[in-house]
């Protein structure tokens, strides 16, 4: 269960913090559209358990077509509608860079957001920025010992930074139209397929353990069916 990363750090699922757990159930439950507040997660002992309890959940009709392929079929019309970019111009590998020019990539991709009916959550701030207000709060928090007015200034810095950050951040969180549709197959499971009242059973596993993967920073290989969460 154990995964030796590059800076000899090991991440474990049953080491996970509770917090960045219960946001990655919210996500599922996001993308396959289900609830799981009637799951008691103290008789979850496994990350096979929590994947069969989500299939379960789902209720769509079985339709084993690729859901990342309907994904991208979906963001292509979209982008069809929104900038007339042709057909056959668009395709997995495109770089959404191209696509997407950074002068008027915002208003863009919130066009497409409208024309697809959910938030790609495709743009982030420069890491730079980032850094530099994790720095400002971080140094606030430390200086509620010392000038607590000049903290309290220093985290609506921060706040404020963040907010606007994320709000006009133009980097691009994936490079390639495929990169993107698998996001969106992650994310939006039910929402990007192209009947709604179907899903692919078989891949709804694979979806979750991905998500896991993605947001609580652990290797494929530790996520067994015999994974134990705390």
């Amino acid at each position: 269960m154990k995964v030796n990363l590059s800076n000899n750090q090991a991440f474990n699922l049953n080491n996970v913090d509770p917090e960045d757990l219960d946001d990655v159930l919210v996500k599922i439950e996001r993308s396959f559209n289900i609830s799981l507040e009637d799951t008691s997660f103290k008789d979850v002992k496994t990350f096979g358990k929590l994947c069969d309890i989500v299939v379960e959940k789902v209720k769509q009709t079985n339709n084993e077509s690729c859901t990342t392929q309907q994904a991208f079929y979906k963001i292509r019309n979209a982008i069809n509608t929104t900038i007339s970019a042709p057909k056959e111009l668009v395709k997995p590998q495109t770089k959404l860079e191209d696509i997407f020019p950074r002068d008027n990539r915002i208003v863009v991709i919130t066009e497409i957001e409208k024309e697809m009916g959910f938030q790609l959550n495709l743009l982030q701030p420069k890491q730079g920025i980032i850094t530099a207000f994790a720095f400002i709060l971080i140094a606030s928090l430390a200086g509620f010992f010392f000038q607590p007015m000049m903290a309290a200034l220093g985290l609506v810095v921060a706040g404020s930074g963040f907010a606007l950050a994320g709000r006009f951040g133009k980097e691009l969180k994936v490079k390639t139209l495929g990169d993107l549709a698998e996001k969106v197959a992650k994310e939006h499971h039910l929402k990007c397929k192209r009947e709604a009242a179907t899903v692919n059973r078989a891949e709804i596993a694979q979806k979750v353990k991905e998500l896991f993967t993605k947001d609580l920073y652990l290797e494929p290989a530790v996520l067994t069916r015999d994974a134990k969460f705390n």
